[in-house]
Parts: structure tokens; sequence; C-alpha cells
């Protein structure tokens, strides 16, 4: 089993930035697709981003497009979610997670583990 603790969240104002990072233990991420989801309060949790084994492929929801960005850093078992342009709407509680993929090329939205989170408040 991998685990993941995820770290980087905080208060920020409208229009800043933050870099959150998903720190993996247990199993080496290489051998993972991974993924940011959120909860925001009263919601249900949705889908942020994914990036594949080989980091080449990524994808997003659409209310973060052009303003977040998913990256992995294999040698230190870590994935980061960077974003910019923040909006009040992006406050939630933001989820990395897991899933072992056999194909580096495999992008999914469909996940086995997750961490506990982190928050990200947006201010206006």
């Amino acid at each position: 089993q991998v685990q993941l603790v995820e770290s980087g969240g905080g208060l920020v104002q409208a229009g800043g930035s933050l870099r959150l990072s998903c720190a993996a233990s247990g199993r080496t991420v290489s051998r993972y697709a991974m993924g940011w989801f959120r909860q925001a309060p009263g919601k249900e949790r949705e889908f942020v981003a994914t990036i594949n084994r080989s980091g080449r492929s990524t994808d997003y929801a659409d209310s973060v497009k052009g303003r977040f960005t998913i990256s992995r850093d294999d040698a230190k078992n870590t994935v980061y979610l960077q974003m910019n342009s923040l909006k009040t709407e992006d406050t939630a509680v933001y989820y990395c997670a897991a899933k072992w993929v056999a194909s580096p090329t495999i992008l999914t939205k469909q996940y086995d583990y997750w961490g506990q989170g982190t928050q990200v408040t947006v201010s206006s």
C-alpha cells in the first residue's frame, strides 16, 4: 500500500497562489497514476487534476484549466499541485489520490488510495 500526506494548504487572498505537495510513502510513487480532488463545504468531492505515471499526460477539471498545474517528482516520491489565480470558489479541502497502473500512459479519475486532505481557503 501507499500512504499519502498532503501539505501546503492555507489562507490566501483571491488572485494569489499556493503549491500543494503530496508525499508518498510505503511504495514508490512511480508505479502510480496520481490525482488531486477537492471537497467544498456542503458539496461532493470533485476531480481537480490527474497525471499519468510518465508525467507526460495530464487532465484538469474545466474550472481549473489554465490556472492549476499538476506535476510529479518521482525521485522525491512527491506530487504537486501549483494553484495560481485562486478564486474564492477554490476554497475546499484538497485530497491527493493514487492508483497503481501497469501502463505509464494511462490517465485515470478512479483512485484506490487517498490522503487526509489539506485545507485551502481563498478570501475575497
